[in-house]
């Protein structure tokens, strides 16, 4: 009687823990892509010379923003980054904390994700991708451009963006900023196999295969993706390095000056800046 009482608890269990990991397969998006957290898209604001742009992939417009070189002039090329952000923002609050990029000689493409801010579609790992790639694809047409010196970067879920980008489109360099190694590593979070994540992101792959110049900057107190992560993608490259910085997660970078003096030396020594006078 207690043998078959224990058969049949244990089969409740395991039915329960079924229905929960269904559950799950069929939210994660919801959890990973939480469009509807990231608050009021402001619109593009009154900038000289920003160019607000239309992207479409497999059916889906999405908006993107460019901002040239603050010291542009008319018939040279330019290196550009490309960059992704958090899984909770919109390009509207990256524009400013990221443009001194413009300042040290680089042009700015920030690009929405399917289903953020006024773009259409849902977001998925394949979705983003696809829109990712043609923005690539605009921006190293571009006759300002130089094609051979565009730098992938990302925060958070944006490293991984900008992971499964390098894996499909060449790049002079990647900068990651509090990123994780996969998305499956997450699952244990959830006592859910890995095999359930629909969006695997796994950057650990692609920069261990990843050939140019790496650069890794993750908080040592970083309570949404430990630090461990930042170590790992550093330590899986012999061309990548790790900047530790003292924050948490959402307060990555905590001094936007250090942040990019360290951005200019690595750009500078990938070739994608000329040398420092």
């Amino acid at each position: 009687m207690l043998a078959k009482t224990l058969v049949s608890t244990l089969l409740w269990v395991f039915l329960v823990y079924l229905a929960y990991c269904a559950l799950l397969y069929l939210v994660q998006r919801q959890i990973v892509f939480p469009a509807g957290l990231t608050g009021p898209a402001a619109g593009p604001p009154a900038l000289p010379g920003l160019e607000v742009i239309e992207v479409r992939a497999g059916g889906i417009r999405t908006e993107a923003w460019f901002l040239p070189p603050a010291a542009a002039k008319g018939g040279q090329r330019h290196p550009a980054i490309l960059f992704a952000h958090g899984n909770a923002e919109l390009i509207d609050g990256c524009l400013g904390e990221f443009m001194p990029f413009t300042r040290l000689g680089a042009g700015l493409l920030l690009v929405e994700y399917p289903g953020y801010g006024r773009s259409r579609g849902s977001p998925s790992q394949a979705g983003i991708g696809d829109v990712y790639a043609a923005a690539y694809d605009w921006l190293a047409a571009r006759p300002d451009v130089d094609s051979d010196r565009i730098v992938l970067a990302g925060r958070s879920l944006g490293g991984g963006v900008a992971c499964d980008l390098a894996a499909k489109r060449p790049s002079a360099a990647m900068i990651l900023i509090s990123t994780f190694t996969s998305a499956r590593a997450f699952a244990v979070r959830y006592l859910a196999p890995g095999f359930l994540v629909r969006d695997p992101f796994d950057n650990l792959s692609v920069v261990r295969s990843y050939e140019k110049p790496v650069l890794v900057f993750h908080g040592r107190g970083d309570d949404v993706i430990p630090y461990a992560h930042g170590a790992a993608l550093a330590a899986a490259s012999s061309r990548s390095r790790l900047v530790t910085l003292d924050c948490a997660h959402n307060d990555c970078p905590p001094d936007r000056a250090a942040f990019f003096q360290e951005a200019e030396r690595f750009l500078r020594g990938a070739g994608v800046l000329p040398p420092a006078p």
